[in-house]
């Protein structure tokens, strides 16, 4: 059964009014569902500890399913009527979740306690609201940006990393000769976008109801991209793989300029025996945009014991909670002051993880590809392999927009 056919199952769950937990109540029990940590189970497990330690009575249940599992697991507890009471989801599903009626509105949470949302970068926060509600509070986050080879660009005569998507294209174009190649970028979850957000190329109509990217603009900046990737200019992997192809390629030292989220870093490190501070740079792709690709808390409107479920996600999320996560996996969490801690932190012990981490906390305000849309992966299904077919050379620019355009539009006709 597809995800859009368990959301429908959903939405005619009552909603459910939080209740303050009776001081009488001797045992309570909440389930916590993440998105593929187990290898973080001693923070997890001292989360727990914590937080039931100081409410005697309660159980914390902790729930982890790898990535491709967690959606089909979820959706399959919520027509049973028995979904995790909070859960931990990437990108904009926790949105489709929200739409169907399966999460909790916290917004009047966030309102009873300023000190809550005050603590998290408000951009980041922002990626979960919709229709002016907010749905989840961020976990981890991170965002898109530019990772390029010094060592290349300097063969290529190239003084820094490009500032406009004429120079990126040129960037790549010299670099690309030989077994190099100039210009690779991970494609799931609109990771792509800022492509076109530098070009002025908008995806829909402000009010989000109808297709806006079928322009002389968007053909001539898919028409770009797919020349260069019939040569040398751009990795012709961009539009075929996921995450290990792009990330192992650009790992190999063979490509100049890599689009990926701040996780790559990680990853691109572990694989490339030629990166550190000399030879691998950090910088905003041109313009500052940026596609957030983070995680988030959210709780299910199924949930028994919603208010206690709030005390959790906002105690895990808390500056003492949170810096167990941060720190031991060096990554970002909306938490402002941990954050800036972190940061702090890393330009003494690994400036080029600082140069990375600080992107990320940097132009939060230029985020694209982030559409608060109630079925972002229909969308998602109705334009990307169009954008495909123009990269591996199936149709031209033209034919594949308006393809793409009928395709979009009836997907929101069906929301």
């Amino acid at each position: 059964m597809k995800r859009r056919t368990f959301l429908a199952a959903t939405t005619a769950a009552a909603t459910l009014q939080l209740a303050r937990p009776a001081l009488a109540q001797s045992s309570r029990k909440i389930s916590f569902l993440t998105w593929n940590i187990a290898d973080a189970a001693d923070i997890v497990n001292s989360w727990i500890a914590d937080f039931t330690k100081a409410r005697p009575g309660v159980e914390v249940e902790w729930l982890d399913k790898k990535g491709p599992e967690l959606p089909a697991f979820y959706q399959t507890q919520l027509v049973a009527g028995t979904p995790p009471d909070i859960i931990n989801t990437q990108g904009a599903l926790g949105l489709e979740y929200a739409a169907s009626g399966a999460l909790l509105d916290l917004t009047p949470l966030l309102a009873r306690q300023a000190d809550v949302k005050a603590r998290f970068n408000a951009d980041y926060l922002d990626n979960w609201a919709m229709e002016g509600r907010n749905w989840m509070l961020p976990f981890y986050i991170s965002k898109s940006l530019m990772f390029y080879n010094k060592t290349l660009f300097a063969k290529a005569g190239l003084a820094g990393p490009p500032t406009s998507f004429d120079e990126l294209m040129n960037a790549a174009e010299k670099i690309g000769t030989g077994d190099n190649t100039g210009f690779i970028t991970l494609n799931f979850d609109w990771l792509y976008w800022p492509l076109f957000a530098m070009n002025a190329v908008q995806l829909l109509t402000p009010d989000l109801k109808a297709p806006a990217f079928n322009t002389a603009q968007a053909a001539d900046v898919m028409a770009r991209l797919a020349r260069g990737t019939q040569g040398q200019a751009v990795d012709k992997i961009s539009w075929t793989g996921r995450w290990v192809e792009p990330l192992g390629a650009f790992a190999a030292g063979r490509i100049g300029m890599l689009q990926a989220h701040s996780p790559a870093y990680y990853f691109v490190k572990g694989q490339g025996p030629w990166v550190n501070a000399d030879t691998l740079g950090a910088a905003q792709m041109p313009g500052n945009w940026a596609t957030p690709n983070s995680h988030g808390l959210g709780i299910s409107k199924g949930s028994k014991h919603p208010e206690l479920a709030w005390e959790f996600i906002t105690f895990i999320t808390s500056t003492p909670q949170a810096a167990k996560l941060v720190n031991t996996r060096r990554i970002l969490s909306a938490n402002k002051e941990l954050d800036a801690a972190l940061l702090a932190r890393l330009e003494k012990e690994e400036p080029l993880a600082a140069a990375v981490l600080r992107t990320q906390v940097e132009h939060t305000d230029r985020m694209c590809g982030n559409w608060r849309l109630a079925h972002d992966s229909r969308i998602k299904e109705a334009f990307y392999p169009e954008l495909q077919n123009v990269m591996l050379g199936r149709k031209d620019a033209k034919t594949a927009l308006a393809d793409a355009e009928r395709k979009v539009a009836r997907e929101l006709r069906r929301a």
